[in-house]
């Protein structure tokens, strides 16, 4: 009684040892030092609407946006892959973290409040619905061209919306979305079956949660230029994923000249 006792003891402590399996890595996408950081310039606003379209001031070009205070890169998008060169590898069902199948499809709403959408990079799920909103006081348009996801040139009244009828399919690839009324106005969308995606923020800040623990491969896209790294960077980089008693693995900064 008391070795089983002994043993059921020293079984929990190598329980409480061993790394979660699952952890959310954070990190950070940086414009490479040495080179002068790019400034966003205001955008040509003309025709009709041009004086609403200013009413809070210029409206900056979205392709590049990189703080100065910590050269992180916005908009960047940052997602896992499975090790290997087939481009279509999918996870297996026990890499995916169990909580995911509780989840439930989400409505994407892409907004255009003051002649720019928002956000200007988006990252879903398949499954997913998108919800287009214009609020302004004048009428848009909303252009949208994939390869499974079909093809929209849509006029949406002030104050009007569009939703998609059918939930979003896998793209290979950006699906690039525009207001034909406004020519500056664009933006990109990305489709992923899996939950291991993310966008930077304003501080180019990103986090993955919920990653499995092991050997795979992160990548890093961006409007301007594509994969880091060019056609080299399409399949991503070797990343080691470390458990740890917190949960949490944080990367280094990576640099990513986006100009």
């Amino acid at each position: 009684m008391q070795y089983s006792l002994m043993l059921l003891v020293l079984l929990a402590s190598v329980a409480r040892a061993q790394p979660p399996k699952w952890v959310d890595i954070q990190g950070q996408v940086v414009f490479p030092a040495g080179l002068p950081v790019p400034v966003r310039k205001p955008l040509a606003i003309n025709g009709n609407d041009a004086k609403a379209c200013l009413a809070k001031g210029a409206l900056l070009e979205e392709t590049i946006i990189v703080n100065p205070k910590n050269r992180g890169i916005q908009n960047v998008v940052v997602w896992l892959r499975p090790q290997g060169k087939a481009a279509a590898a999918k996870f297996a069902a026990n890499e995916i973290n169990p909580a995911d199948a509780k989840r439930k499809p989400a409505q994407v709403v892409i907004d255009q409040p003051c002649c720019q959408f928002g956000p200007h990079i988006v990252a879903c799920r398949v499954g997913d619905t998108i919800v287009v909103k214009n609020p302004a006081a004048f009428a848009h348009n909303f252009f949208w061209a994939s390869d499974n996801n079909g093809n929209m040139n849509v006029n949406l009244p002030a104050s009007g919306q569009l939703v998609f009828k059918k939930p979003l399919a896998r793209e290979s690839f950006p699906i690039p979305f525009k207001c034909t009324v406004h020519p500056w106005m664009t933006g990109y969308v990305r489709v992923f079956d899996h939950p291991y995606f993310a966008v930077t923020d304003a501080d180019g800040r990103f986090t993955i949660k919920n990653a499995p623990a092991g050997n795979y491969q992160i990548v890093y896209w961006h409007e301007n230029v594509g994969f880091k790294d060019g056609k080299a960077g399409r399949l991503g980089f070797p990343i080691a994923i470390a458990g740890n008693a917190k949960n949490a693995m944080e990367m280094k900064p990576v640099e990513f000249n986006v100009k």
